[in-house]
């Protein structure tokens, strides 16, 4: 079945947008690629539409959204309009919205049971001191709520550095959360890629000399490794859990078994890809083949 597939992307020539053009076209699909933000939303009770270069876009089958953290409200805006349109989209703008804020996916981490680092978080913070106990003391990580690929990520190594950093984003009104330090992690983490219900890939990204973060912008180097049984479980889980067709998921293996730092609605593919030597790019694909279900007489407006 040929497919018409929009890949919401701001840069065609970004690797991840790139790989999934090659893939969907050498399974004879049609692709455009999409820029998010000269998407113009027509809403109305009896077509609601989506019009891109002054043309509406009436011919999507599916719709692969690559949505960059900065643009997270109005991507979420674009996906639900062509979801009202009756188009499949890969990644639906609920999940995305619930990945994106990390407070709300480690709340619903939580209640479903799954391991992940002690956390606090606080509005009025009075005493910094308190955000530090509640995660079993120094050192702790600082996040900043809206921080992306490892920015707004402090380790404080004692007490009162950490009351410094909490003072610092307090005065500056950033939202942020506390959390444990997992040394035996020893700047390490993994990477798991999900596709439906399954792990495709999975590499261990390690941090560089005098850093403990491992994103591989920072300067991380990747490599493929093995997941065990619970910690595949745990990855899909928490895929699940945020209603995410695709996600990569990172996980921290700790004394106490894999703990979810965070489930990332639009992951990259370049890193897994190199370091698993797996076509990830062409099991998404694989993947819309088998679920979308385009019927365009049908189409009907969704609430």
């Amino acid at each position: 079945m040929k497919l018409t597939i929009g890949i919401l992307s701001r840069n065609r020539k970004l690797y991840s947008t790139r790989r999934l053009v090659e893939a969907a076209e050498q399974r004879n699909h049609d692709v455009r690629v999409i820029d998010t933000l000269k998407c113009t939303i027509a809403i109305n009770a009896s077509a609601p539409g989506i019009y891109y270069d002054g043309e509406r876009l009436e011919d999507m089958d599916v719709i692969v959204p690559r949505i960059g953290a900065s643009i997270t409200d109005y991507g979420t805006a674009v996906i639900r309009q062509f979801e009202m349109m009756g188009v499949y989209c890969l990644t639906e703008s609920i999940p995305l919205g619930r990945s994106r804020d990390k407070l709300r996916a480690l709340q619903l981490l939580s209640r479903k049971g799954l391991g992940m680092p002690m956390t606090s978080f606080a509005h009025d913070v009075q005493n910094g001191r308190d955000l530090i106990k509640l995660v079993g003391g120094a050192p702790v990580v600082l996040k900043l709520l809206k921080g992306t690929q490892g920015r707004g990520v402090v380790l404080a190594e004692t007490a009162k550095a950490a009351e410094s950093v909490i003072d610092a984003f307090t005065e500056l009104g950033a939202d942020f959360l506390v959390q444990e330090f997992i040394k035996e992690a020893g700047g390490s983490d993994v990477r798991a890629l999900v596709i439906g219900r399954r792990v495709v890939a999975a590499m261990e990204r390690s941090a560089p000399e005098g850093e403990f973060r491992s994103n591989l912008h920072r300067g991380g180097s990747a490599r493929v490794t093995r997941l065990s049984p619970e910690e595949r479980s745990s990855a899909v889980k928490a895929a699940q859990t945020m209603g995410l067709q695709v996600a990569g998921v990172d996980i921290l293996r700790s004394s106490r078994g894999p703990l979810i730092m965070e489930v990332n609605s639009s992951p990259g593919l370049r890193g897994i890809e190199e370091a698993s030597g797996k076509d990830v790019a062409g099991r998404i694909i694989d993947y819309i083949e088998d679920n979308a279900r385009p019927d365009r007489g049908s189409r009907r407006t969704r609430g």
